[in-house]
């Protein structure tokens, strides 16, 4: 099989052929750590560690790289408005950041470069632009002169016209056109701030990952991603900084994105009462079922997320769930032909997911042992190379959302015993008052061959 994949630059589906076989090298735009992420980046990061899980099943060394911004004008307007200092800021809130992606179910990545870590190559990588006539400074300030550039626009295809006139660009005295972008601007009092030849100041957003890319991953690297947002122009203009600076083709071969998320029909708005963070929903929900809900829409296709996805997909987990919690320590086996040629394509999980239902109708129709083992380790192998089904049943089955008060594990151990003894002697009337009394308490009992189990509702 041959994994495809949609290269925004180029707009269609193309085979990935990595520059280096041996390792390839994946770039993706973290978060601005101000505050807590909410859904519309869970489902960002989720689609790129999809993305990486996959590479890394198929290539012996991928390196997966995602930034951290640590210096950006949310990260200070938080931090006057608070009186936290911005290292405060910025370490406790890319601390809720991992805590977050990790309850998710997500890989760490291999690299988290930081911005203020590479303040030294963005001066570099701003004095090669002027040497060679594709910046300027004036104020101040260094800024991309956007004309110098003849093929400006390629991967949001549009004309340098049409990108000034939808853009919402700073009327600045200073420019030499009104697209013109800041590559380093002054700090302001009060601002961090770093020596430079253009004074004391601070990087623009987009000179960031340019740096970030070149420090780790040279001139040309495999595949760049990120949010359908950030194509215009934050994907546009490190482009053209890296291309103008290193005079390359291209920045990477392949740019992947994203697509938008809405909530119930609407756009995510704390104006609208629909704004969610991870943290909240992972409160309520376990995280592997609100990484399932993400995944279960295409990467590219607008995501409409509600909670009762989130609760459908818990409910698909019990189901997978229970297939090992009865088939027992079963081995992964091999990974279905008709999962992984869904995931080759483009990473379509609607289609893998679907391969993964019918291996768990298979576990219940096998008429025999064998069948059985067999669909439960090909059903280990599919949800593993996707990070699910990596837990004890047992421990998925006890989960609780937090602050939960009801019945500990104790106590519903000896409910079931009371009720066995009940049954036992023929107190079927107490029996089903003790299995009513706990399905009360969100605890379902599951009569099988082997006695029985619980799960929290």
């Amino acid at each position: 099989m041959t994994l495809s994949l949609y290269n925004t630059l180029l707009r269609t589906k193309e085979a990935f052929a990595p520059i280096d076989p041996a390792h390839v090298k994946l770039y993706v735009c973290g978060p601005t750590v101000y505050d807590y992420a909410h859904i519309g980046n869970a489902r960002t990061f989720s689609a790129f560690d999809l993305l990486a899980r996959l590479l890394k099943h198929l290539y012996p060394k991928v390196t997966y790289a995602r930034n951290i911004t640590d210096v950006d004008d949310k990260i200070i307007e938080r931090s006057n408005q608070s009186g936290e200092p911005i290292d405060s800021v910025t370490a406790r809130t890319t601390a809720q950041f991992h805590a977050d992606m990790d309850d998710l179910g997500l890989l760490r990545p291999d690299i988290e470069p930081r911005a203020t870590r590479h303040i030294g190559d963005m001066i570099a990588m701003i004095e090669a632009l002027i040497a060679k006539g594709f910046a300027y400074a004036a104020e101040g300030h260094a800024l991309f002169h956007v004309p110098s550039m003849s093929d400006y626009g390629q991967l949001s295809r549009r004309s340098q016209d049409e990108l000034i006139a939808g853009a919402r660009v700073e009327v600045a005295p200073y420019k030499k056109s009104p697209a013109d972008f800041v590559l380093w601007k002054p700090a302001k009092d009060g601002e961090p701030g770093w020596d430079s030849p253009w004074g004391k100041g601070r990087p623009g957003w987009h000179i960031e990952c340019s740096a970030m890319t070149a420090a780790h991953f040279g001139d040309v690297f495999d595949i760049h991603g990120g949010g359908l947002d950030l194509i215009f122009p934050h994907h546009e203009n490190e482009i053209a900084q890296s291309r103008c600076a290193h005079g390359t083709a291209v920045m990477a071969n392949v740019w992947l994105h994203s697509g938008f998320l809405t909530i119930a029909g609407d756009k995510m708005s704390k104006s609208l009462g629909n704004f969610y963070t991870v943290r909240e929903l992972l409160d309520e929900f376990p995280g592997e079922a609100l990484r399932l809900a993400i995944l279960s829409a295409h990467y590219r296709q607008p995501l409409d997320f509600t909670k009762e996805k989130v609760a459908q997909a818990r409910h698909t987990l019990d189901r997978w769930y229970g297939v090992l919690r009865t088939a027992g320590d079963v081995p992964a086996g091999d990974i279905p032909a008709e999962f992984m040629s869904a995931l080759m394509d483009d990473l379509n999980t609607p289609l893998a997911i679907s391969v993964l239902h019918e291996l768990a109708n298979a576990y219940h129709k096998a008429g025999d042992d064998a069948g059985r083992v067999a669909a439960a380790s090909a059903l280990k192998a599919a949800t593993n190379l996707l990070g699910f089904l990596t837990q004890a049943p047992e421990a998925w089955f006890k989960w609780q959302p937090a602050g939960a008060c009801g019945l500990d594990d104790a106590a519903i151990e000896q409910a079931i015993s009371s009720r066995l003894a009940a049954r036992k002697a023929k107190n079927f009337a107490e029996a089903d008052r003790i299995r009513n009394d706990l399905a009360a308490q969100g605890v379902i009992l599951e009569d099988g061959p082997k006695g029985t189990t619980w799960k929290r509702g």
